[in-house]
Parts: structure tokens; C-alpha cells; sequence
């Protein structure tokens, strides 16, 4: 399902009126498990950057909240349901985004899932649906829209990871493998592309204070803004020279 912001606009990214720096005017950001936490966090900090936004989220509705706290119209706005782990969902997700705006230039790969159980407890499908979500994900999507930003001469993929892409952690071996694997497809694809103009990082944080964070035990040590501020630079500011970072944030 795809849902457009109010005043409704057809049509390719307009130039929107000034933001904060506008360094994204003109630009279409993807964000995956934009309607909370992290992702809703980034959504609000690149539409101050001007951005233009298509925003994901696998659970019908969820992207409302959102949608109505930022104000934009369908001329800046594509709101959209689709499992990232589904590539016939990913399709879709792409076909809607490209039929709005002609493009995208800067893709948040966000969207996860974990599941905390000991190893004995874990289900074949729990595992799995980790990796797919988490880590399958973000390969759809860039797959599917790295070709048009190797076109155009410009690109952004973030990965949002975690600290435990380099630390272990009992009871969580699906999110920490999917998360040490989305760190090798981050180094991977940032070789691969140099010298296109698209680049490749990824943010680990530490705890956060988000609904994933419930059960873990572990206090938050930063904030959703304080993470998308990161994401916002490598989006908005950083240079090509950092692509292939992994950034990490401990609070």
C-alpha cells in the first residue's frame, strides 16, 4: 500500500522552500523502518536537509505518525508498506518510488528485527527471518537502485548496524550474525563502487533508546536524534574518502 503525504502533487522532487541547509534539496531519500525510533528520527533530519522522502515500514499504518508529524506534501512525500525481506515487496517498494520521483539518491537502509533466545531455543525460522530482515534487506534494495545512482554519478547508502557487529552478545546470534554480515556487505560494496560517486557506510550504534532496546537489559546510552545526526552527515556531508566506514556510536 502506498500512501502520499497532503496536498497532493504528482510529479519529480520539487525545490522545497529553505531548511536548515537545505544540502539535500533536490534528492530523494529511501528509509526503511521509518516509522519509529532511528528511521523516524532520520526521516525528520534529511526533510530539514530539503530531502525528499520514501518511507518504509512493514506494518500497514504504522507509517501515519510520521507522515502527519512532517507536514509534506505528496510533491516531497511517498509513504509505503513493504517487507524488506520480500523481494517481490522490494519491487514494488522501488516501482512506487521511481514512479513518484524519477529517482532516488540516498538509501537508509534501517528496518531490523531481533530475536532474543539461547541457542537451544531459537527456531530455524527465528534465525532466518533475522538475516532476511536485517541483512537480505539491505542487499534487495541496493541491488535494485545502485544501477541509476552509478548512472547519475551520485549515491548514499547508510546501513544502520550496531555495536554488536563487532561484539558478541549471549542469546542474540541471528542479530549478531546479520549484523556482523551487514558490515562485510558495507566494505564490500563501498570497494566495488569507489570511484562512481556512490558511498557506502554504515552507523553501529550502541544502546538506544528505542522499542528494540525493551528486553535487553541494557540502559539507553543515546537517543534516536543523536544517531540520525550521523546518518544526516554521511547522507548530507560526508566525503567520498569515508566510504567503507563503520561508524561507531557508544553513547
Amino acid at each position: 500500500m502506498t500512501v502520499g503525504g497532503p496536498g497532493a502533487a504528482s510529479g519529480g522532487p520539487s525545490k522545497p522552500a529553505a531548511s536548515s541547509s537545505g544540502r539535500l534539496v533536490g534528492r530523494v531519500a529511501l528509509i526503511t523502518g521509518a516509522s519509529r525510533g532511528i528511521g523516524a528520527a532520520v526521516a525528520r533530519a534529511l526533510a530539514e536537509e530539503g530531502a525528499s522522502l520514501v518511507l518504509c515500514s512493514a506494518t500497514e499504518g504504522a507509517l501515519e505518525g510520521i507522515v502527519s508529524s512532517l507536514g509534506l506534501g505528496k510533491e516531497r512525500l511517498l509513504a509505503h508498506t513493504c517487507d524488506v525481506a520480500r523481494p517481490e515487496q522490494v519491487d514494488g517498494l522501488v516501482t512506487a518510488a521511481l514512479e513518484q520521483f524519477g529517482r532516488v539518491d540516498v538509501l537508509v537502509n534501517n528496518a531490523g528485527v531481533v530475536v532474543r533466545r539461547a541457542l537451544a531455543e531459537m527456531q530455524d525460522a527465528d534465525f532466518t527471518r533475522v538475516l532476511d530482515v536485517n541483512l537480505v534487506g539491505p542487499f534487495l534494495l541496493a541491488r535494485r537502485l545502485v544501477p541509476g545512482m552509478v548512472a547519475r554519478g551520485h549515491g548514499r547508502i547508510v546501513n544502520v548496524g550496531s555495536i554488536s557487529g563487532v561484539l558478541g552478545s549471549p542469546r542474540m546470534s541471528g542479530y549478531c550474525a546479520s549484523k556482523w554480515g551487514l558490515n562485510g556487505l558495507t566494505k564490500s560494496l563501498a570497494e566495488e563502487l569507489k570511484g562512481t560517486g556512490v558511498t557506502v557506510t554504515a552507523v553501529l550504534p550502541g544502546s538506544v533508546d528505542t522499542d528494540m532496546l525493551e528486553g535487553s537489559g541494557f540502559p539507553p546510552d543515546m537517543q534516536p536524534h543523536e544517531v540520525a545526526q550521523v546518518v544526516r552527515y554521511l547522507c548530507a556531508e560526508a566525503p567520498e574518502a569515508m566510504t567503507g566506514s563503520l561508524v561507531e556510536m557508544f553513547g
